[in-house]
Parts: structure tokens; sequence; C-alpha cells
């Protein structure tokens, strides 16, 4: 058990100084670099004599000084901010407005201006990394409840919502995926693949730092062209695979991702989206002798408070549970009006422990929602939908509003919806989720009333024309893969847009 993130990732660097931390397609860093590079960024951060406890955007891919400037953050007192390359202009605009960030680290070039805030440039940072001789004094770093990392998710109306995740939150979520229930190993070597604005990437970084581990980096250029992809997967000497199944089935393709071609591999840990029979059965098939791990947690309790080792006679059972919850923790299951339902009965999963975020930054309203006080515990409401059987597991049947996960990501209806009606080439559209034969969403429908134009022979050329508009203001993985053409949708009793009838049509029973 560990009792503070930050000293125990410096203690590394003492110990084992040099002992790979960071290895990006075979350009490596050791725990003195880490310490090194977040000593001189903290120290850096000080002397701008920033607003006290104010967030710091953290800009760039997966590279090594991502994590240094991670480190460097929360040593100088700032939570940080992930924010992926690959998101829209927009969204970094609205995040800047949202949290109201002290500085912006860019550790990649920034794609817009950001009035009002200092930013440490690349060329600034390569300087700070390069420093070596900056005795930094933890004297004012995050603890406690102060917010060690903010990360944005899918709002319901354009608007992203910032989830605060403060350094006890982390705490019980690193000190549970360290205990025996995971088995993981000593010095791991893990595979670094999603994103750090995807919270599922902390499930990677903090136990492997943790545990004085290394994060084998799978930037995104890679994982993109197959033919990389399967080639690098062997070279990482990976011990553990943290990805969601929708990333799992595509190594799946390889007929050499198994045990003979990766005799390291021994642990699957996987959250963010559904694991199916089929994924758990394959990878059952393919690595025998690894221990594979189905998690579940929304980003709101800090990546994951459920976890089970998939087994063969699981598999059998037909639809996977989700785990049981850890120890720290309750879950209970509720109806419409708040009561607690008995084992079997299924209905909203609530979530309370010490790993449940405060809320979302500089957003009460929201935040009055979602969050409550159960038993002087924090609780959050996760619009999940499951049961709890007799042995205490969790099973997950779906969401309760409209929700859904896509390929690990979640996204709101109504954002993606937000964005629908604001095209101009739209009069009126609804995404929905296309569900596949194990219940998980495989892609995302819109069904639209287009405006009337002369401009296209076609409505490939529409579609073209309005995902080419799209691709500007929303992330790649939201933006529908098919869109359906209508002169009207259909109406509830109520006038309002029934979402309900187009969801049964796009999945008949």
């Amino acid at each position: 058990m560990i009792d503070n993130m930050i000293t125990t990732i410096d203690n590394w660097a003492a110990t084992s100084p040099d002992a790979v931390v960071y290895n990006e397609l075979g350009t490596t860093h050791t725990y003195l670099e880490l310490k090194q590079a977040s000593d001189t960024i903290a120290q850096t951060l000080d002397d701008m004599q920033l607003p006290d406890g104010a967030p710091i955007i953290v800009f760039g891919g997966q590279q090594f000084a991502m994590i240094a400037s991670f480190l460097g953050a929360v040593k100088a007192g700032h939570a940080y901010i992930p924010v992926d390359t690959h998101s829209p202009n927009d969204r970094l605009t609205m995040i800047n407005e949202i949290a109201k960030p002290a500085a912006v680290i860019a550790v990649d070039a920034l794609p817009v201006e950001l009035d009002n805030v200092p930013i440490l440039t690349g060329a600034r940072l390569d300087q700070l990394l390069a420093t070596t001789d900056v005795a930094y004094e933890l004297t004012h770093a995050v603890s406690g409840d102060d917010n060690y990392y903010i990360i944005f998710t899918s709002g319901t109306t354009g608007m992203p919502k910032g989830v605060q995740v403060s350094h006890n939150n982390l705490l019980s979520f690193v000190n549970w995926m360290i205990d025996d229930d995971f088995r993981l190993p000593v010095n791991p070597v893990t595979m670094a693949q999603p994103p750090f604005s995807f919270d599922l990437s902390v499930m990677d970084w903090a136990p492997t730092l943790a545990l004085g581990g290394t994060l084998a980096a799978l930037p995104k250029r890679i994982t993109d062209d197959f033919r990389q992809l399967f080639a690098t997967l062997p070279k990482l000497a990976m011990n553990v695979f943290v990805a969601t199944p929708s990333f799992a089935d595509i190594c799946l393709l390889e007929p050499t991702f198994d045990e003979a071609h990766l005799p390291d591999l021994t642990h699957f840990l996987f959250c963010g989206e559904e694991l199916t029979t089929s994924t758990a059965t394959n990878l059952r098939q393919r690595f025998p002798h690894a221990h594979i791990f189905n998690t579940y947690g929304p980003t709101e309790t800090t990546v994951a408070v459920t976890g089970v080792e998939i087994t063969d006679a699981l598999i059998q059972k037909g639809r996977l549970p989700i785990g049981t919850v850890k120890g720290d923790t309750q879950i209970r299951i509720i109806d419409e009006d708040g009561q607690q339902l008995p084992d079997g009965q299924q209905g909203e999963i609530v979530i309370s422990g010490p790993s449940v975020s405060k809320g979302y930054l500089n957003n009460p309203a929201k935040t009055q929602r979602a969050f409550f006080k159960e038993d002087g515990r924090p609780a959050y409401h996760s619009g999940d939908l499951g049961f709890l059987d007799e042995a205490g597991m969790l099973h997950y049947l779906g969401r309760i509003d409209f929700q859904i996960k896509l390929h690990g990501y979640r996204i709101e209806l109504e954002e993606v919806n937000h964005y629908l009606d604001a095209n101009r080439w739209i009069k009126q559209a609804v995404a929905v989720p296309k569900y596949d034969a194990n219940h998980k969403v495989n892609q995302l429908w819109a069904y639209v009333v287009p405006e009337p134009s002369d401009e296209f022979a076609s409505d490939l050329q529409r579609t073209t024309a309005i995902k080419r508009e799209l691709k500007d203001v929303m992330m790649e993985y939201m933006i529908p893969n098919r869109f359906i053409y209508q002169e009207s949708l259909p109406l509830t009793a109520n006038g309002k847009v029934d979402i309900k009838s187009i969801i049964a049509e796009v999945n008949p029973a």
C-alpha cells in the first residue's frame, strides 16, 4: 500500500535511478530522468507565480514530456488537465474557458490561440527536460483532497464536463490495483495505448509507476496503421495489456497475437466498454496462461471500482459480469424512487466510497444532480443499469439514459445531437446506437432531416460534406458512422422526437 503517489514515484529514482520508466518505440527514459524533468518543471511553474491550486492544461500525445509535465504540475501544487493532440480545436477552447487554467504546457504546438494564459512552449519545455541540476523540495505538492488530475468527458449541451479526481481518489484506485486482487508483476512492463485524456490511461500509468515498472508507449500513429501495429506489439516485451476490448479485437486480427509470440504477456486489464464472451474466448485460446480481468467504473469514480478474473467457467455462463466491488467501496442498486432493490433485480448502479469524485469542475448544477452523500461518504449516480447477484457479483445491462460507450469512449447522444443540429446541411437529427449480437455498441447512426439543397447529387455527397464539417467541431469517435435521411422524425405524444422508437428500428428484435 502507498500513501503518496508523488513520493512513491520519486523514491524509485532514489532506489532504481537507471530503471526505465518510459519507452517510446525504443527511446527510453529512466526514473532519475523523470524526477529531474518533473522537478525542473515544478520549479519553473513556481517561478511563474501562478494562482494557488489552479489547474494546468497539458497538451500533447504520448510523449515522455507528458508524464514529466503531469508530475511536475502536481509537485507544484497544481492539478493537470490532459488534452490530446487529436482533439478538435473547439474542444480545447471550451476546456480552457471552463477550467480557467493557470497555465498551459504545450508538449505539442497548440492549434489555436488561448488568450490570457501563460504557455510553456515545446522549445522552452525541451530546455527544461535537459536540465538536471534542480533540487526541488516538495513543500506544497498536491495531497489529500486536492485535485490530482481533471479529465474532461462528453457533456449534454456540447460543453464537456471536467471530472475532478483528487489525490485521495487516486490512492484508493491505485492501492486496489497493486493489491492481491490483480496480482500484477513486480516492475511490470505495461502497454500505454489509450490517450492520456481518456481515464483508462490511468489504469496503465498509475499502477505501473507505483510498482516501479515501465510504460511501453504505443502512439496513435502506430495504432492507426495495422501493419505497423502488428509489427510493433511483439517488440514491446509487455507484461500487462491495458485497453478497451475493441482494441483487443483489432489485435486479435493478427494471427501471431498469441502466447507463442508474446510470451511475456501475462495480464489483460479491460475497462471502458463491455467485454464480450467472443473476445474473452479468443483471448483465452490465444493466451491460455494469462490472467484476463474485466473491470468497470465511470470516470467520476476514478477509472474502475469492480473487477473479476475471466475464467472458462464464467465464459460458458454467457454475458460476462463486471466484477465484485473493491473493499473500500459500496455499490447499491436502486429503483426510480431511490429505494434499494434486492439481489437479482435491475436498477441504477449507485457507487459510494473514497474514489468518488467531488464533482465537475466549475459546474455546480451538474455536480448537484449526479453527486451526493450516502452515510457520510461521497456517492455518485452512475446512470448505468445493472444488478447484483447473490454472490455480490455486479452485472451491467446498459445505460438508463442515452449515454453510450463506443470503442471505450463515453459519448452522450445529446452532445452529438447538439452538433448535428448546428450543422448547416441538417434541419433536424438524432444519433442512436447500433448494437451487435453481444449487446455492445459497434456503430453510431444518425437519423437526419436534411435542409433542402441543390448542391448534392446524392446522399453520399451530402454525408461527405456533413462529416467534413463535423470533424472541425467534434471528436472523431463521436461522428456517426451512418446517416439515414428522412422527411421527418417520429414524435412522441408530447411532441418530442421519439428516440426510443428509432433505436428499436435500428436494432430490431
